[in-house]
């Protein structure tokens, strides 16, 4: 069985012969808290975990600044992608290009007929006012991310309301992904106080980018419909999310808030450092918001496999649509994990 995904580690330890460092995960640089992993590592793993979430969704509801009863937890933010698709099972639907490769993922296994709205690279791949002609009645659901992955790049909070009420009107479901907005520029809360506003819209977020905590798997969704999260929770498997997973969620929130904005003033540093580098190397980069950045080598494929030979894992972006075999992407890690991906560049390009 092949893995398409994304940066698959294990399968490049195993060729690399040893550890890797992974700039193919667009992790916080400053890993998990040790707050987070002691409160994982102490959860009671005899008793069956709270299908309600119920202490991590007040946890979960004072950071937010939302209401108990319009969070939806899961088994990381794909789980709700997923549930969104069966429960919803639209017939038509609306991603831009490029965009998270899940949103089509999810969407095929429903057969629901995709449309998707190309980013112009010649534009920084900037989602523009033009999606809004998109959205017409019949479209059922639509997927904006925020900040775009793997682009980088933040929509105006202005368009975003627009859409919510484009989306209102037609009857469409406007699921928007903000997982990688507490890394991006300015955080923020996001569209979490116009949910009321709107009963159609969707956010998606999760502790897996902010936290670093990938592994443990633990996501949720906003919604003020309280049939919609009905639906979704319908389609759940029983207990999918861990005891261990609740644990860290509750601890991440009320111990630790203020990680992801540490891990911006690192990004903001070292960010602009790694795409100097990258751009001196000859590569195109791409203006990115957020903790990684999008690339361009013309002409050359093979990147991600010379770099595993080296011990760097990134991430190929060939299977990105609107993007070619020769778009990559890297996160923004330490100034010396970094320093440690352009040398290995400078030797292989």
């Amino acid at each position: 069985m092949e893995y398409v995904h994304g940066g698959d580690l294990f399968s490049a330890q195993a060729g690399y012969g040893g550890a890797v460092l992974d700039f193919s995960t667009n992790l916080n640089p400053l890993g998990m808290p040790p707050a987070v992993g002691r409160a994982a590592a102490a959860a009671h793993f005899a008793p069956y975990p709270d299908p309600l979430c119920r202490h991590l969704r007040r946890a979960i509801a004072a950071h937010d600044g939302v209401w108990e009863e319009q969070i939806l937890c899961g088994n990381g933010a794909a789980d709700l992608i997923f549930r969104l698709a069966f429960a919803l099972r639209p017939r038509r639907a609306l991603v831009t290009a490029p965009t998270f490769s899940e949103y089509e993922g999810a969407l095929a296994c429903v057969d629901c007929q995709v449309e998707r709205y190309a980013l112009d690279g010649a534009r920084d791949f900037d989602l523009d006012e033009e999606i809004l002609e998109a959205i017409t009645p019949g479209m059922e659901l639509v997927f904006l991310c925020t900040p775009n992955n793997p682009t980088g790049r933040l929509v105006p909070q202005k368009l975003l309301l627009a859409a919510a009420e484009r989306c209102q009107r037609v009857g469409a479901v406007l699921a928007v992904d903000e997982c990688f907005l507490p890394l991006a520029d300015g955080g923020g809360n996001g569209l979490a106080p116009y949910l009321t506003k709107f009963p159609k819209l969707f956010l998606l977020r999760a502790f897996t980018k902010s936290y670093a905590m990938a592994g443990l798997r633990l996501g949720y969704g906003l919604s003020a419909d309280p049939d919609l999260l009905e639906r979704l929770s319908r389609f759940a498997q029983p207990w999918s999310v861990s005891a261990p997973a609740q644990a860290a969620g509750m601890a991440a929130f009320t111990l630790c808030p203020s990680w992801p904005e540490q891990a911006r003033t690192l990004v903001a540093r070292e960010r602009p450092l790694l795409a100097a580098e990258l751009t001196d190397l000859g590569c195109a980069v791409a203006p990115s918001q957020a903790n990684y950045l999008l690339f361009r080598v013309e002409k050359v494929t093979d990147l991600k496999e010379r770099l595993i030979r080296k011990g760097v894992l990134i991430r190929a972006c060939g299977n990105y649509q609107n993007l070619g075999p020769d778009w990559y992407r890297v996160c923004v890690r330490s100034g010396e994990e970094n320093r440690r991906l352009l040398t290995a560049l400078k030797e292989v390009l």
